[in-house]
């Protein structure tokens, strides 16, 4: 790779925000032609991303982004394929998410948490068929609920037909998921944070697989209505935001984004791995400490800053790794001038700093691997 094609890759690392074109006009890097996506028509800009500076500071403090960072993103975001970022709790591996989209200037961060009765249909899209059979019928509810539940599907009449008046404000009752959202036809990729994955069902990954292969997914409920409504608009992930579902299908434009996170707690299967990069994030050194105190707090810790994370690195080491936000948390507890440190005297300030330092295994006694 030369310099030129370095030099042209989109993301950086810094976390700061890079000058462009109005959205309209920006321009983004061509991917393979077999990931390449048709949908359309284009959404408009997605709402700007309102979380970015709450979890990783101003963008007036400058990052040394790590080079597989760097690398791995900017592969991710050329072969439109999905990121694995590992690691130990607490190295930031969410906090990509927001530093890509807040860098690229690429809207609201889709995030996605991922729990054990998590599925694939949740992500994309929920449809409230009782309520919207309750808004149609109230007092049928009561009395045959499986007939109102049929008639919220759109069912057909004796003439072959759905009701219009029963299937025309059937979009009102429909919300993307998150997953649903990022896979609609934006003109640039939205940012999608998996959170977590490992905790989901064994199924998870591999119902993934086809999503992410093809970019489009279809809802059912718009499906049996398309005849009578070709053109529905249902509510999306972002908050009050709405988008029109043509056919009952959703078809990407420009693939997402995708971060998923993952602590290692499980093995995914080959064919998983084999569609997605992965980035194994190491524990922050004294430097990239240092750094994250800064981004949060700026020079407010003045000479403490030095003590705090030598003592954090020793608390670290003696109980098998600690999180970097309960370096925060230490931090913030200084700020507030609630509690004192001197030397000689600080009996007080130690008892704190053990009750939030503590080991994370379940017995508190640290791992021993």
């Amino acid at each position: 790779m030369n310099a030129q094609q370095t030099n042209a890759l989109p993301y950086k690392g810094t976390g700061r925000s890079l000058p462009d074109a109005p959205y309209e006009e920006r321009s983004w890097p061509e991917g393979p032609r077999w990931r390449s996506f048709d949908g359309g028509p284009p959404m408009p800009e997605p709402p700007p991303e309102d979380e970015a500076d709450r979890r990783l500071g101003p963008v007036t403090v400058p990052r040394q982004p790590p080079p597989d960072e760097v690398r791995l993103v900017n592969a991710a975001i050329l072969l439109r394929r999905p990121l694995l970022v590992t690691g130990r709790p607490g190295v930031g591996k969410s906090a990509l998410a927001y530093r890509i989209a807040r860098e690229l200037s690429l809207g609201r961060v889709l995030q996605w948490p991922i729990t054990s009765r998590t599925t694939l249909a949740s992500g994309l899209y929920e449809y409230d068929a009782i309520g919207r059979a309750q808004s149609h019928n109230p007092w049928l509810m009561a009395a045959a609920p499986q007939q109102s539940a049929a008639q919220a599907d759109g069912a057909e009449g004796a003439d072959g037909t759905a009701d219009n008046a029963a299937t025309a404000d059937i979009g009102d009752f429909i919300q993307l998921g998150p997953l649903g959202t990022a896979l609609l036809p934006y003109r640039l990729p939205r940012v999608l944070l998996i959170d977590e994955i490992d905790k989901g069902d064994a199924d998870l990954p591999n119902d993934l697989l086809t999503l992410f292969e093809d970019g489009w997914y279809s809802i059912p409920p718009l499906v049996r209505v398309r005849k009578q409504h070709p053109h529905v608009t249902v509510h999306t992930a972002d908050p009050g935001g709405f988008a029109r579902v043509d056919e009952g299908v959703v078809t990407a434009r420009a693939f997402p984004i995708v971060i998923m996170t993952s602590n290692g707690e499980r093995a995914f299967p080959e064919a998983f791995m084999r569609r997605c990069l992965r980035l194994d994030m190491a524990d922050l050194d004294a430097e990239g400490l240092a750094e994250l105190l800064s981004a949060h707090f700026s020079d407010r810790l003045g000479d403490m800053q030095g003590k705090l994370i030598r003592a954090f690195r020793s608390h670290s080491e003696e109980s098998s790794g600690l999180a970097a936000d309960m370096l925060l948390n230490a931090a913030h507890l200084v700020t507030s001038g609630a509690y004192t440190y001197a030397e000689g005297d600080d009996a007080e300030w130690q008892s704190v700093l053990s009750a939030i330092w503590h080991p994370l295994d379940a017995d508190g006694a640290g791992r021993s691997d």
